[in-house]
């Protein structure tokens, strides 16, 4: 369920406690938004001069994103620690390297005292830092967050390294300036949840991580305040239910590259 309104008034919608929250929160970047995107340029080419783009922010919601909020929603909607080990819940929030730091202070402000750093390598860069030889930025950073057990980890005795390598998405529409991969989304649904969990969305953006969750066959919700974007957001969800996508067994996901 992909809900039109500010994740703050979550109470209204008695959706259930979650297994697993996901958010791509603001980097707050301000005017430096489109830096490493092709669009500062017209056509994605530095040879046809700065667009409309330049300079400019992604939305304006970067200047009031309230943390403390955040947080707050996040530590009351996750489900509590059971006494069994392997089952807890956790939060994964995509964040600007140097927000890490805040937000893991801020997370121990709700209780949430546990974190593990994480890196999404990426091996393709945007033209316009290939064009400017500048240093290439290929990584984003992300934090996984916990009260205090350990949360349920499922990666068949195996263990994950905190460097994640992902992949270019290019069958997915593109609906938010910082959308994630769906494959990517995946794989970390995959390894903190069952099938049957809960996985909530604060920031939904562009609806990627619902797409990844219902493929997974998770119970998933996501608010995403802008209008636009929830509009392009949900016919997506439902384009892909209509063409039978959003279930995929799992013998299937092997096919799919999760």
């Amino acid at each position: 369920m992909l809900i039109n309104d500010h994740y703050q008034n979550f109470k209204s919608y008695q959706i259930p406690k979650a297994q697993l929250i996901i958010a791509d929160i603001p980097y707050n970047v301000g005017n430096k938004a489109y830096g490493s995107n092709p669009k500062w340029y017209v056509g994605g080419d530095n040879k046809n001069g700065e667009s409309g783009l330049a300079g400019k922010e992604f939305f304006d919601t970067d200047k009031n994103f309230n943390y403390a909020e955040f947080m707050h929603f996040c530590s009351k909607m996750m489900k509590k620690e059971p006494k069994q080990k392997g089952l807890s819940p956790a939060m994964i929030v995509f964040c600007e390297y140097e927000q890490q730091f805040f937000l893991i202070d801020l997370a121990k402000q709700y209780g949430i005292n546990g974190y593990i750093n994480l890196v999404f390598r990426k091996n393709y860069s945007a033209q316009v830092l290939k064009a400017n030889m500048r240093v290439v930025g290929n990584a984003e950073y992300g934090l996984l967050l916990y009260r205090d057990k350990l949360p349920k980890f499922r990666n068949k005795g195996k263990m994950i390294y905190n460097i994640i390598d992902v992949e270019r998405d290019t069958k997915s529409p593109k609906i938010h300036p910082t959308q994630k991969s769906v494959k990517l989304l995946g794989k970390l649904i995959s390894l903190f949840t069952d099938e049957g969990d809960v996985v909530i969305d604060p920031v939904a953006g562009s609806g990627s991580t619902l797409v990844a969750a219902k493929r997974l066959n998770r119970k998933v919700y996501g608010f995403e305040i802008k209008k636009d974007f929830y509009k392009n957001a949900n016919e997506w969800i439902q384009r892909e239910g209509d063409q039978g996508k959003l279930f995929i067994p799992r013998y299937e996901q092997k096919e799919i590259g999760w």
